[in-house]
């Protein structure tokens, strides 16, 4: 039987710098990018087989919402801030800001070298390990003006053993959702006749992309350090690229599907960019791939799923060669 399955691929910037005291950040370095392709031809959207289907060979739909905690186990901190890397086993760290500062950057360098830069505040929230065991170096950077920060607090933690896939079911800053959002709800109804998870994955982008429409204005005017609200996305139906990648998530994960969000470049001319990856038992991570025909993974690129054809988005993309991952969250 011949299926067709849909990774979804999302634009997105992050520009993550280095942090020292003083420090420069530019002022658009969480800001988001805007990739537009027109086409009225028609769209990618996927479709399913009319099977009969037994109940018995249904997956379980129940959502399955973990949530971090920062039990205070192993702790680092000063008067600026703190890190709890008590769950470190389970990919993810804690970090509170107690300073006033209204500008604050969090950077995170993993073993693997490469720094992450978030925009914090005042308070508590959860961040993925996601370069896996290792040393990871902390630094949180206050405001001094304009694009320079002072050092409040650093430190290094180490972390013995990092979960394969816990960064990428739980949620994070970027990723956030509980048992009681909409949008798990939701994922839940459309994974409710799926036989497997990479049924679940042509259900959940074939609603997102029919059902969210692309905010242009949005787009244009989004201030640094924005952070999705899934439930207003989807309320809404409309969004810019990260509102998409959340929405998409947030549903992926809490249907116990291990899903991350990859930037990087991609395309002939290496735009900057970012898609979503999905791990499927027995099969391994699906990256950037998206389309089956039975016999092999043809390469589209979802971002423009609602609006452009299959055709045309594989002449933008290419044959998968030219993705090239940075970071991943």
């Amino acid at each position: 039987m011949k299926k067709n399955h849909l990774l979804f691929l999302l634009g997105l910037a992050l520009t993550l710098t280095a942090c020292d005291a003083p420090v420069d950040f530019p002022d658009d370095d969480t800001g988001v990018s805007v990739t537009t392709i027109k086409n009225s031809e028609g769209d990618t959207a996927l479709t399913n087989s009319q099977t009969v289907i037994d109940p018995a060979s249904l997956r379980d739909n129940t959502p399955v919402c973990l949530e971090t905690s920062a039990p205070g186990l192993l702790v680092e901190g000063n008067a600026y801030a703190s890190v709890d890397f008590s769950n470190t086993k389970e990919g993810y760290i804690i970090v509170d800001y107690f300073g006033s500062s209204p500008k604050v950057k969090l950077q995170i360098t993993g073993p693997n070298g490469v720094t992450y830069t978030y925009d914090i505040q005042t308070g508590y929230a959860a961040f993925p390990l996601t370069s896996g065991a290792g040393d990871y170096e902390i630094s949180v950077c206050e405001n001094i003006e304009g694009t320079s920060y002072s050092l409040a607090f650093k430190t290094t933690i180490n972390a013995p053993e990092v979960s394969t896939f816990g960064p990428y079911l739980y949620p994070n800053q970027y990723v956030y959702f509980d048992k009681n959002c909409k949008t798990v709800a939701k994922g839940a109804e459309l994974a409710s006749n799926c036989t497997n998870d990479l049924d679940v994955v042509t259900n959940v982008y074939n609603y997102i992309t029919k059902h969210i429409t692309y905010d242009y204005d949005k787009a244009n005017t989004v201030k640094s350090g924005y952070i999705s609200n899934v439930d207003e996305i989807l309320d809404s139906g409309t969004g810019i690229c990260l509102d998409y990648s959340a929405v998409m998530t947030s549903m992926l994960r809490s249907q116990s599907i291990p899903t991350r969000l990859e930037v990087g470049y991609v395309g002939k001319d290496m735009v900057y960019h970012a898609w979503i990856s999905v791990y499927i038992e027995d099969i391994g991570w699906l990256n950037g791939i998206i389309q089956f025909d039975g016999k092999e993974w043809s390469l589209v690129d979802p971002t423009f799923g609602a609006s452009t054809n299959e055709r045309t988005l594989k002449e933008y993309i290419g044959d998968g060669t030219n993705y090239s991952t940075k970071y991943v969250y």
